[in-house]
């Protein structure tokens, strides 16, 4: 007999693609973004990246109704460009489109193009479009066509030059900022795209801006057709969606794919690459946290065996944090994500033949199917965005919250998890919850042996 499998997702381990557009769109210098859609959409997404950053996030809306999604929304996305350039004065626009927009046939570039082409006289401005439905995958897909579409419409045809092009997945202001103490550390030209390190962390200022300091300069991003490499941090993307590969192809730039730095052998090779580029050797300072993240990895492998996880959340969070666990003795049960990336299974399988480990590997999950796969194989520990609590409110399974968005706890954009130092942090983290769990349940059973209901009735 077949066994039956649902049809439906229950509780998706993902969020809608138009979010990743909206978090790339604010590591841009002068910047704003529009939703092309129903207000509902807008307000929905930025609420989930307001709530995680804890930082004020303007987003704007083409406020798409009845009529618009009936004969065409060009005129409403039009008076939002028109709306937005009057409030905020941006250099650059862009415009991320819903399910509704992307149903009904909505030729946003085109819209755009008509747009620049009719407002010539006025300033100077620039409009990166990106084809972003929430039926089309996650907001991890969201962050990557966002992403190439700001490469593939503003970068240029340029003379070489000594810098390399850094591209990297959705990162923690604090980790993009650790991202360029690497940088600078190794003395190397640089564009790192996108970076909101400022922008959605900013300092308490006596004023408020509407359009806060920081960003990628467009700038930057027109010379990176002219940079001598790319790095491409992040490898489970699409290649469709691929901003390096887009650059390789069109002006011929070198791309290298690498792992989110997390994780002793994934920093080792983005240290080693710089390297290579820069041809200099990796600053003392920088071994030294490598010895320390080692100190670490004894110091907790003796609590770290009796671990037995479950990872879930954006793809390449999920591929580099499962390595992570396998370096410090953690047995990964079950690897999940609510994007449909192929490369994850592909990549994390051909890791797990390398070690000899096994590992179930899931995309397009649900958290009903990881409560499932977590509660039958024994984990003792979840990792992964607070939308993961289900796992620790229902199963009882300790959660450390990781990557985005977390929701339910202060602090995710100030969490470091990235390079040897972030790595010993995290590591610190998620072996912290392991031993408070071991003897909360040792308390339980302590609790439970002396307690003797004979006794209590006899007095």
């Amino acid at each position: 007999m077949a066994e039956k499998s649902r049809s439906t997702n229950e509780n998706p381990c993902h969020m809608c693609m138009p979010m990743g557009g909206i978090l790339a769109m604010k590591g841009i210098a002068n910047a704003m973004v529009i939703v092309h859609g129903s207000q509902g959409c807008s307000t929905y997404m930025r609420r989930h990246i307001a709530e995680h950053f804890n930082e004020p996030v303007d987003v704007g809306s083409s406020s798409l109704n009845e009529k618009g999604t009936v004969y065409g929304g060009e005129a409403q996305l039009k008076q939002a460009i028109d709306n937005v350039r009057r409030v905020y004065k941006p250099e650059v626009i862009g415009i991320v489109t819903t399910c509704l927009a992307e149903t009904i046939g909505e030729d946003v570039r085109r819209t755009a193009d008509m747009y620049l082409r009719e407002r010539k006289d006025s300033e100077p401005l620039h409009i990166a479009t990106a084809a972003t439905p929430g039926y089309g995958d996650s907001y991890t897909e969201g962050w990557q066509a966002m992403t190439k579409s700001l490469v593939s419409q503003l970068a240029k045809q340029v003379e070489r030059h000594d810098g390399i092009n850094i591209i990297t997945g959705l990162l923690s202001p604090a980790d993009i900022r650790e991202l360029k103490r690497l940088f600078d550390e190794m003395r190397l030209e640089y564009t790192l795209l996108p970076d909101y390190s400022e922008t959605l962390d900013r300092p308490y200022l006596p004023s408020y801006s509407k359009m806060p300091a920081g960003g990628t300069p467009v700038s930057a991003i027109e010379k990176m057709g002219g940079a001598r490499a790319t790095i491409m941090l992040g490898c489970m993307g699409r290649e469709e969606l691929s901003a390096g590969r887009w650059l390789e192809t069109t002006y011929g730039v070198p791309c290298v794919e690498l792992p989110l730095p997390i994780g002793l052998e994934n920093c080792d090779r983005l240290l080693d690459c710089l390297s290579d580029i820069a041809g200099v050797p990796v600053p003392k300072r920088m071994e030294g946290e490598r010895g320390r993240l080692l100190d670490a990895m004894v110091d907790s492998h003796k609590y770290n065996f009796a671990g037995r996880s479950v990872i879930f959340g954006d793809p390449d969070w999920v591929y580099a944090v499962t390595t992570l666990c396998m370096e410090n003795g953690i047995l990964p049960l079950a690897a999940a994500t609510g994007s449909r990336m192929a490369r994850l299974a592909e990549r994390l399988g051909e890791r797990m033949a390398k070690e000899r480990e096994t590992c179930r590997i899931v995309t397009g999950a649900d958290f009903a199917l990881i409560k499932a796969l977590a509660e039958n194989n024994g984990a003792n520990l979840a990792i992964g965005p607070s939308e993961g609590r289900f796992l620790e409110e229902k199963a009882g399974i300790p959660l450390v919250r990781l990557g985005f968005p977390i929701l339910d706890r202060v602090g995710g954009q100030r969490q470091l998890s990235i390079g040897y130092a972030g790595t010993t942090q995290l590591l610190d983290r998620v072996t912290n919850v392991l031993l408070e769990n071991k003897y909360k349940h040792y308390r339980r059973s302590m609790a439970k042996a002396h307690y003797r209901p004979e006794a209590c009735a006899g007095e």
